[in-house]
């Protein structure tokens, strides 16, 4: 893995990925991208991590596709399959993933970075950031998920506002809109974010996990198919310790001590 670009922090429980091209402002490249994808394999299965960071260094969070890297966009022939075997299975594992991702997002988040944003399940971002659906002002369509997340967190007209016309929106907008979960003064960000990171890494990681599982599936479920769903997943964390600290803590009066189990 290269660690140039994609950085791997542990502060205990909280694994920290930082998206490093801060002088591109954290735009993509084919090996980036590999690199992302091979440290979240390794998280997935890491059962220490309970929480997962995914940030930007410098002054913003990521600017989509590095447009200087040829090897990505030269051919237009090619283009699919980079979304396909590059971009596809990354938002996939952010989406899989068993430990809760607070997409941490510092400055613009524009294109794919956009998207990669909002695949994560609690985003936060600074006042001053901005999210744009740049596609449009290259001559090109959606991917990375935004076609799927935007209609879903903000409706169809906002959504086809935003990907039509690729104009910045700030991130207090953002949040009004139900795009992000929170936008935060840009001095208190750095303290939000972790303090986030601590309270989900002292929750039940293994509920966790089967709560976003249950909520990635009712976007195309029926009603009959969802309750079935919730039906499986609840006797599945009705097995694990954590409901038995939870239950145990609940009939004592005491706060309880999950493990993430």
């Amino acid at each position: 893995m290269s660690e140039s670009t994609i950085l791997v922090q542990r502060e205990g429980p909280v694994a920290r990925l930082t998206l490093n091209r801060p002088d591109r402002l954290n735009s993509f490249t084919l090996v980036m991208l590999g690199a992302l994808s091979e440290a979240l394999s390794d998280l997935d299965a890491d059962d220490t991590v309970r929480v997962v960071i995914l940030g930007g260094d410098g002054r913003g969070f990521c600017a989509g596709q590095d447009l200087g890297d040829h090897a990505a966009v030269d051919d237009a022939r090619a283009i699919r399959g980079v979304v396909e075997r590059h971009y596809n299975p990354v938002v996939r594992q952010i989406r899989a993933l068993r430990q809760p991702v607070i997409g941490a997002v510092n400055g613009v988040a524009a294109g794919a970075g956009c998207s990669l944003a909002l695949a994560c399940d609690l985003t936060i971002a600074t006042a001053s950031a901005k999210f744009v659906n740049a596609f449009v002002n290259i001559g090109l369509s959606l991917d990375c998920g935004g076609s799927y997340f935007l209609p879903r967190l903000v409706g169809q007209a906002r959504a086809l506002g935003l990907a039509l016309l690729g104009e910045p929106l700030d991130a207090g907008k953002a949040a009004e809109w139900g795009l992000i979960w929170k936008c935060v003064p840009d001095a208190d960000f750095a303290g939000e974010v972790d303090a986030l990171a601590r309270r989900l890494a002292e929750l039940p990681t293994a509920a966790i996990g089967l709560i976003k599982q249950a909520i990635n599936l009712s976007g195309h479920h029926s009603l009959d198919q969802q309750l079935a769903t919730e039906a499986e997943l609840q006797g599945a964390a009705a097995e694990t310790e954590d409901y038995q600290e939870g239950r145990a803590a609940f009939l004592a009066k005491r706060k309880p001590r999950f493990l993430g189990r």
